[in-house]
């Protein structure tokens, strides 16, 4: 198991992923992105964390928590180091990822080691995040790469300073491009998602008649 670039920072601690995000369906690009991260890094487990109330989108966009949660929980069961957590459906407002790492703390404990993975096309905006440099100092950032979106890691290091520059670490993965976008609205013309998305989440989302 790989262990690149990046060690505990003090004595043996248990190495955990973070992956939030919508999953408005989930798809195998997310999967993909969490394994390569998981094994570059030796992490023990990766946590799904459903956003219950994204703040950067209007409610009236997003898919009822229910179920985004149950289609992540059906893409991960396979893989016996994939979590899925209800954390941010347990908690009113908006899904600030700052709240969210620090409620994981007091879960945790102090002898585990959080990184947050996000994709490229995310981290440009993350400047933007409420507190964020507070969230830097909570855990590192893997930034996977994806086609056509390597992070500006210069500009982000003018933004953030040195902080940045110490905290957020790039990683090329083999994520497809593939967007939820585009596999809500392939389902409404009546394209396919087949290997798109897990056979388990096609399946829930033709049962529950999503994004028609």
């Amino acid at each position: 198991m790989a262990v690149t670039g990046l060690q505990a920072t003090t004595g043996p601690k248990h190495r955990v992923g973070i992956l939030g995000g919508t999953f408005d369906p989930i798809h195998v690009g997310h999967l993909m992105m969490a394994e390569a991260v998981r094994d570059e890094y030796g992490l023990e487990e990766i946590l799904f964390i459903p956003a219950a109330t994204p703040p950067h989108k209007p409610a009236s966009q997003v898919t009822a928590a229910h179920h985004r949660y149950l289609m992540t929980v059906l893409a991960t069961c396979s893989n016996p180091h994939f979590r899925v957590s209800d954390i941010e459906m347990k908690r009113p407002g908006p899904s600030y990822s700052i709240d969210t790492v620090y409620a994981l703390q007091r879960e945790r404990g102090e002898d585990t080691e959080f990184f947050f993975l996000i994709g490229t096309d995310v981290i440009a905006e993350i400047a933007t995040w409420d507190r964020v440099e507070e969230l830097l100092g909570l855990c590192r950032f893997i930034a996977a790469s994806r086609p056509g979106a390597e992070p500006d890691l210069a500009r982000l290091r003018r933004e953030l300073g040195g902080l940045g520059a110490e905290r957020i670490h790039p990683l090329a993965t083999p994520e497809l491009s593939i967007s939820s976008t585009d596999i809500r609205q392939r389902v409404r013309r009546g394209a396919s998602i087949k290997y798109i998305v897990p056979a388990a989440v096609e399946q829930y989302i033709k049962k529950e008649g999503l994004y028609r």
